[in-house]
């Protein structure tokens, strides 16, 4: 019995050391999954160690394998940020150390390419500015002073006494025609005026009132009738003599000097009253109607000069009038101006170019259309030059329009613009593939 307790307690203390180094081990395989990256392995054990390490070695796989995942994760990260730190040192769209504005793009363009690609550059002025705003207009006749030749009654044309582009005098005649309505009125005054006459030679006394009106309006009535058909004092005064026998023939004179800018009839043709025969125009002075968009705010006062230029010809017009409609077809506002034509260089109908000039009130900074560009970012933008052959975009705004330069803002005088050619320098910056936002 004794000897079968002592047999117990020995095998007790045998036992004991190895669940310390078992509870040990797994310690320290523990440790060993949490910090897979240093890749130390365990020490093998036998008996029932060996066993508890095949039991949990599938876990320990996956979790080393989840560890190397991470490990690797963390080192891709790593790598993302040191090549965003040389980035960063690179300096391209980012701010540099003392924290500066991102570096603007240039372009570098030799004096050869400068030439072929006709750059013009030019010092920036503030100062008033000359410009002229542009209008297409129209030649016409003074509708004050020219005058269309009709007949006030229907009637038969006889004869024509004038050719087309003809210059005539005042009176002058112009076309005989023929009308029964002309020849009534006629025939009423021949009978009126032998009464009016012998009852005029015996006076009111005699005759008394009554009939001395009545004759008195008659003859007046005839009269004023013949001259509303279109007949002159000397026409009228021709039916006095009593050999005349060509009732209902009458002529058409001119009314004003100038020249025969129509005549649309043909002999033995019938034309209704208010039809024209002749259209007469001082040439001396013509209109020119300018057309301006509806929107121009532009202010013209009257007598304000403008260049007209028609045919290879240039004169000077001034404004007149001006339209408070716009003209409902060709949708714009129009502007009359008076042009002294007194050597016939000029004729109604000639398309003309109307160039209105002003000048500023105030100095100005204004560069040509020319010099604007779209920048990257869709804002206008001009390149100035730094140096010899160095050019740098400077976004910029816009102002108002004067004539063919354009206001701006963001520049300052005394700077070398480009004026022409920018549409080169920015492809030139564009080859180096610049962009000003790093996108």
């Amino acid at each position: 019995m004794k000897k079968t307790l002592i047999s117990v307690f020995a095998l007790t203390l045998l036992t004991a050391p190895l669940s310390f180094v078992q509870a040990e081990e797994d310690a320290h395989q523990e440790v060993g999954h949490d910090h897979a990256a240093s890749g130390d392995d365990h020490q093998e054990v036998t008996g029932e160690e060996g066993e508890h390490k095949e039991d949990h070695g599938e876990e320990g796989e996956h979790e080393e394998e989840g560890e190397h995942e991470e490990e690797g994760d963390h080192e891709e990260e790593g790598d993302h940020e040191e090549e965003g730190d040389h980035e960063e040192e690179g300096g391209h769209g980012h701010e540099d150390e003392n924290g500066g504005h991102e570096e603007a793009a240039t372009a570098s363009i030799n004096a050869k390419q400068k030439e072929l690609a006709g750059i013009e550059v030019a010092t920036l002025e503030s100062k008033r500015v000359d410009y002229e705003i542009y209008a297409p207009g129209e030649l016409l006749t003074n509708g004050y002073t020219s005058y269309h030749v009709s007949p006030r009654v229907a009637s038969v044309v006889l004869r024509r006494h004038v050719e087309l582009g003809e210059h005539v005098t005042k009176g002058q005649p112009l076309v005989t025609l023929f009308s029964e309505t002309v020849a009534q009125a006629q025939a009423d005054y021949r009978k009126a005026f032998p009464e009016w006459k012998r009852i005029s030679g015996l006076g009111r006394s005699v005759v008394g009132d009554q009939r001395f009106n009545t004759a008195k309006a008659n003859i007046e009535a005839a009269r004023a009738t013949l001259l509303a058909y279109g007949l002159n004092d000397d026409d009228i005064g021709a039916l006095k003599a009593s050999g005349v026998d060509s009732l209902g023939e009458y002529m058409l004179r001119a009314r004003v000097d100038g020249a025969v800018l129509t005549d649309e009839f043909e002999q033995g043709q019938r034309v209704e009253a208010g039809q024209p025969l002749v259209t007469l125009a001082d040439e001396s002075e013509l209109w020119v109607e300018a057309h301006l968009p509806a929107s121009s705010d532009i202010v013209l006062e009257k007598g304000a000069e403008a260049e007209v230029r028609a045919a290879g010809r240039v004169g000077v017009a001034t404004v007149s009038q001006e339209a408070h409609t716009i003209d409902p077809v060709t949708r714009t506002r129009i502007v009359r101006l008076e042009l002294d034509n007194p050597e016939d260089r000029f004729h109604p109908g000639m398309f003309a170019d109307v160039y209105f000039r002003f000048k500023t009130s105030e100095p100005v900074l204004a560069v040509p259309e020319t010099a604007l560009m779209r920048g990257a970012d869709g804002d206008w933008t001009v390149y100035v030059e730094e140096a010899e052959g160095e050019y740098e975009p400077v976004e910029v705004e816009l102002g108002r329009s004067i004539g063919g330069l354009r206001e701006v803002s963001g520049l300052a005088a005394g700077q070398r613009v480009v004026l022409r050619g920018a549409f080169f320098v920015a492809s030139e910056i564009a080859k180096g593939g610049f962009d000003p936002h790093n996108h």
